[in-house]
This record gives structure tokens, C-alpha cells and sequence, in this order.
């Protein structure tokens, strides 16, 4: 067997939904903020009511456009658990729903749930790395950097070639994720996605998708990439803010 041969036939991630965290976090950017108020931990915020209704959409839409999937993978934080459900559902999928930990939202640390004033102002030495370190490898203390989430998604990649192989797989993920699995997938630069990152926001409930077919070199070349045409055909309002807490771009 070729390498690309042990790899799923078919790939998709999709960023949860709009959640009640991307609402406080664009009303706390809106009112001059330094903190998100949140009222649960970041991995317990649901989804609004937006957000259910482009999950909703993208089922649709897969089960118009698209075989049904074989696995669910999803990251455990409530929002991606929900859109895992939704999707599955509207699509009419019967595929089992596995929830991994190595699929959550990057981990920010001291800078939780800060708004980029916030963090200018709390912590401007944070500020000062970032800017020096850039946000590829800038870690703050208690958190992550790009590069200690393309590490376990290095597993995740493991994962999917031993327990995926020839299988149509899902993955219901969070901006960093998507933007990662790129790096990870296609192969990508630290200056390649970083120009893709400044180039797009990723947009809640978009889709990205990779086919094995594409495989060249023993590199993917992604078929969709921040798709939201499920959104513009269901009459839903596209949304692209980033979770909190956040760091500036």
C-alpha cells in the first residue's frame, strides 16, 4: 500500500457554528472591553441560536452534495459537540460522533477571555513576545502556540491513517484547528499559512474539504476551502469572529 493509500478517501473539518461566545466577545470589541464576559468556561458555551441554524444549513447541504460520513470526530468544547449533532442529524447520518480532546480550541492562558486591549493593558509583556515571537510560536504562559497544536494534531493525522484508512471522515474543529491541519496536510510554511490566516477568517460553520484523490507528492491540495455557500443558500448570515479569548491578529 501507498502512503496516501492508508489515508480517509474523503476529509472534511468544519468550524463549529456561531456560539455565545463570538457574541460577547463582538459586543466587548464594541463597547472598548478588556474582558469577554462569559458566564461558563470557554469549552461549556453553547452554540446561539445562529450558530444551530448554520449547522442546520450544512447538513443540508452534505446531504444534498455529499456521501454520508463514515466518523465524526469532533472536539469535545460544547459549541463543536452541538454542530457534530446538528449536521449528523439534518444530514441524516447514522455515523458515530467521537469526541477528542486533541481537537479543542487552542489554549490561551493567562490571556483568557481578554479582548486585544485587555491584553495590552494586563499583560503588555505578553504584547511585546507576541509581537517579537510572532503568533506561530508565541506561547503565553498557561497556554499554546500554533506549534504545540500542530503536535497533537500530528497524532490526530496518526489516528486518521490507522483507524480511517478508505473511510469518509468528518472533523468538527475550531479556527486554530483548521488553519493547522493545513499546515499539517498540505504541508505548508510558517510564512504559507500565516498568509492564509491573514488572507481569510474563518468563518463559522465554513467548510473546508480534501479528497485522497488530490494527494500529490504525499501532499493535499484542499478541494474546498472556508466554503459558505450552505449559509448563503439557506438565507443565513455568514459570521467570521474568532473564539475568545483571543489574542490580535
Amino acid at each position: 500500500m501507498r502512503m496516501d493509500e492508508a489515508w480517509p478517501s474523503h476529509l472534511w473539518s468544519v468550524r463549529h457554528g456561531e456560539s455565545a461566545g463570538n457574541v460577547a466577545r463582538r459586543q466587548a470589541m464594541e463597547r472598548g472591553h478588556h474582558r469577554i464576559e462569559l458566564s461558563a468556561r470557554d469549552m461549556d458555551v453553547p452554540m446561539s441560536p445562529l450558530g444551530e441554524r448554520q449547522a442546520e444549513a450544512v447538513g443540508r447541504w452534505f446531504a444534498e452534495n455529499a456521501e454520508p460520513a463514515d466518523a465524526i470526530l469532533s472536539s469535545p468544547y460544547l459549541r463543536a459537540c452541538r454542530t457534530a449533532e446538528i449536521i449528523a442529524k439534518t444530514a441524516g447520518w447514522n455515523a458515530p460522533i467521537v469526541h477528542d480532546e486533541r481537537l479543542r480550541e487552542k489554549e490561551f492562558g493567562i490571556i483568557d477571555a481578554l479582548t486585544a486591549d485587555g491584553i495590552l493593558s494586563q499583560h503588555p509583556d505578553q504584547a511585546a513576545f507576541r509581537k517579537s515571537l510572532g503568533k506561530f510560536y508565541h506561547r503565553a504562559p498557561g497556554g499554546e502556540s500554533w506549534c504545540d497544536v500542530i503536535l497533537r494534531l500530528r497524532s490526530v493525522a496518526d489516528s486518521l491513517r490507522l483507524e480511517y484508512s478508505d473511510r469518509r471522515v468528518l472533523v468538527v474543529c475550531h479556527t486554530v484547528v483548521v488553519l493547522c491541519f493545513r499546515y499539517l496536510l498540505e504541508k505548508l510554511t510558517e510564512d504559507e499559512i500565516l498568509a492564509i490566516d491573514r488572507a481569510h477568517n474563518v468563518a463559522n460553520c465554513s467548510i473546508t474539504s480534501y479528497r485522497r484523490g488530490d494527494i500529490l507528492d504525499d501532499k493535499w491540495k484542499p478541494h474546498l476551502f472556508n466554503f459558505v455557500a450552505p449559509m448563503l443558500e439557506s438565507g443565513e448570515p455568514v459570521t467570521a469572529a474568532p473564539d475568545p479569548p483571543v489574542a490580535s491578529r
